[in-house]
């Protein structure tokens, strides 16, 4: 059987294609699932969501930055990752998820973060992975205490919306910590 490192047990990571724009643009029009994952921007028109999956699909592969759709064993696309902040030196790197609404609770997100990680890890060299998260994003919240990764700041009062102040967490997972996970997976 062939291995593909791109590959886990509910999904598979592939480039985002230009067909991708109606489900991205459906996503981008949920206010909620704009504020969990970065900041409510103002509406787009269809031809701009062409435009930036086109712009996404035509992207060259450098390795590290990249962002991923997510899809299910099934073909559907149910989401995207990427990463950002990536630290070859100190080997160190960041990254985001989003699964469609559609697609929530079924453990899309974390077989594609542990596949990530995974290459990271274990094709690059890193050692740790960051992530930020919204206080008031209690599924991320959730993911990453699952996956293993250990609360190891707070950030208060750093993101503003729907009316409030809301702190940021920041999480961390080191290399064999996730190693260790791994075993336990198996």
């Amino acid at each position: 059987m062939t291995y593909n490192i791109w590959k886990g047990s509910l999904v598979r990571l592939r480039p985002i294609q230009p067909s991708d724009w109606e489900k991205f643009h459906k996503d981008g029009s949920d206010s909620e699932i704009a504020r969990l994952n970065d900041v409510i921007y103002g509406p787009r028109t269809e031809e701009g969501t062409r435009q930036w999956t086109e712009a996404e699909s035509e992207k060259g592969w450098d390795g590290h930055h990249f962002r991923l759709a997510i899809e299910n064993f099934d073909g559907e696309l149910v989401g995207s990752i990427s990463t950002d902040k990536c630290d070859p030196r100190h080997g160190t790197f960041s990254y985001g998820v989003s699964v469609f609404r559609e697609y929530w609770k079924k453990g899309y997100a974390s077989d594609a973060v542990r596949i990530v990680i995974r290459y990271f890890f274990d094709e690059l060299r890193y050692q740790k992975v960051n992530a930020n998260v919204y206080s008031f994003n209690e599924g991320s919240i959730r993911l990453h205490k699952n996956l293993g990764f250990t609360e190891e700041g707070r950030l208060r009062s750093m993101v503003y919306t729907n009316g409030h102040y809301h702190d940021m967490l920041v999480f961390g997972l080191l290399k064999d910590e996730f190693a260790r996970t791994r075993l336990n997976e198996e």
